[in-house]
């Protein structure tokens, strides 16, 4: 680099300025020449500026058709020698791999027409090869003044754009033809020779970038999980051990109230565990018996379903479908010494849907459950808007809803300024009381739970609009490091 910087001083020593780098040494590649004069402008020997430009240079297929005609022009000259006509058959025999590509385009201008099995003139006069003409513009000149020919061109692949580079070199406050060195450290022998006195070193760049740290970052999942958590711990709320991906169909499904024929239990719905197949019966038998009862005869006040219910079914494995299977499990322990409890879960839940923009097959489920005695629908609505008061929702609407494990239940939409609208963003409800007296809850003590996913208000505070942009194999990295640190605020709605 140092002779090409001796070369460039050199240069400007005779000429006193240089306009266009490129023309000044044609056969050095830009980056060399950005290199020298970035050195040379460090130390004030020269300024530049930088011009860049679009060039459009020709593939090998383009320099092929410069060199020997376009696939449209061989063609109409093969069929001109066939005084009979060219046989369509041969076409790829004469021509090879072009051939079809030039019998469509000499179709398209009109220069050939079919007769029978073979090929005849469709003109009289040689035609004009406007794409070899065109091609050898560009060529000469890098560009075409007919943009609509050069996206033509462009869409055949024959042409590809680059970027043109070159610098304006003039000479610096500190111009000369020979360069110095400069020190860049005070060592402990210039100091001890009186050396450094007389040294010149070289400035600090103050405005240079750091290089950046290589160190992790936390996925977007994982910033507003914490945040989420933040938000349940302020309000009094005890963290539920969720780390059971695989659960039985009894505490999933049965201890949740929910049929053994009801939709969510099918294949196409659920997955089931091959192996092991199935799980061993809870330990707490009279508490198997309740939920029996419950399901099939009725218990605690209710018809029940009235089938059959089997125990088979119910100790079928699962991937959870929800995080409440987990709920039920700590209900049914704090059944063992009741008094008033709040627990939260932030989890992964597994279901079987097609994968789209909105849907995945596993996803994270934000929930939350509040134990007390004598709670109200009211009780419910109001916790709902403290809790979403504090993610910055402070406009909620509720539209009733079927569960089959909360009566009466209900759908939360909050109004989403960005959008304009009324957006879903939750499920509520109190536990039925074939849930929580099967449990040994006392029949005054009841239990509201809410939830919602972790994925859309992510999306929506990180303006991701399609989720397997968030995870999966088609989320970039950039995007996972780059991205700020969350603040619920009003636009996570």
């Amino acid at each position: 680099m140092s002779d090409l910087a001796l070369t460039i001083l050199s240069a400007l020593d005779k000429t006193g300025q240089i306009v266009d780098s490129r023309k000044a040494f044609p056969d050095v590649p830009s980056e060399q020449i950005q290199a020298a004069v970035t050195s040379l402008a460090a130390k004030s020997m020269v300024t530049y500026k930088t011009e860049e430009k679009d060039l459009w240079v020709l593939t090998a297929e383009a320099e092929d058709i410069v060199a020997n005609g376009s696939h449209e022009m061989r063609l109409f000259e093969e069929v001109v020698k066939s005084l009979e006509g060219l046989k369509i058959a041969d076409v790829g025999k004469v021509l090879g791999a072009s051939g079809k590509l030039g019998q469509q385009r000499a179709f398209k201008n009109g220069w050939v027409k079919k007769d029978g099995d073979k090929l005849v003139k469709g003109v009289e006069a040689k035609p004009e090869d406007t794409t070899a003409e065109e091609l050898k513009t560009i060529k000469e000149t890098g560009t075409l003044a007919d943009a609509k020919e050069l996206a033509d061109l462009k869409k055949r692949k024959l042409v590809t754009k680059t970027k043109l580079i070159s610098f304006e070199i003039a000479k610096g406050p500190e111009f000369a033809l020979t360069i110095k060195k400069l020190e860049t450290d005070l060592t402990i022998d210039m100091v001890q020779s009186g050396a450094w006195k007389t040294a010149e070193f070289k400035p600090y760049n103050f405005a240079a970038e750091g290089t950046n740290p290589l160190a992790g970052a936390l996925h977007p999942l994982n910033k507003v999980r914490e945040e989420f958590r933040q938000i349940f711990f302020s309000m009094g709320f005890t963290e539920m051990p969720t780390a059971q991906y695989v659960d039985s169909g009894f505490w999933n499904f049965d201890a949740l109230f929910v049929p053994q024929q009801h939709p969510a239990r099918d294949l196409q719905d659920t997955f089931y565990l091959k192996d092991p197949v199935v799980a061993d019966e809870p330990e707490d038998k009279t508490y198997w018996k309740n939920v029996r009862a419950a399901h099939e005869g009725g218990a605690y006040d209710s018809l029940g379903y009235r089938y059959p219910w089997k125990a088979e079914e119910s100790k079928r494995l699962v991937l959870r479908t929800h995080t409440t299977a987990i709920s039920g499990a700590m209900l049914h322990k704090l059944a063992q010494d009741p008094k008033p409890a709040r627990y939260f879960s932030i989890d992964r839940v597994f279901r079987n849907e097609a994968v789209d923009a909105t849907h995945l097959a596993e996803f994270h489920q934000v929930e939350g459950v509040v134990a007390d005695y004598n709670l109200t629908l009211g009780d419910l609505i109001g916790f709902m808007e403290r809790f979403f008061a504090k993610m910055g929702v402070h406009e909620l609407r509720f539209k009733a809803a079927y569960n089959p494990y909360t009566e009466p239940s209900m759908e939360i939409f909050g109004w989403h300024q960005g959008l304009g609208k009324w957006v879903e963003i939750g499920n509520s409800g109190m536990f039925r009381p074939e849930m929580l007296e099967a449990m040994g809850l006392p029949k005054d003590m009841r239990v509201h739970g809410w939830g919602l996913s972790l994925e859309r208000p992510t999306m929506i505070k990180y303006g991701v609009s399609n989720i397997r942009e968030l995870l999966g194999h088609k989320v970039s990295l950039d995007f996972i490091e780059s991205n700020p640190a969350v603040r619920l605020d009003e636009d996570l709605v």
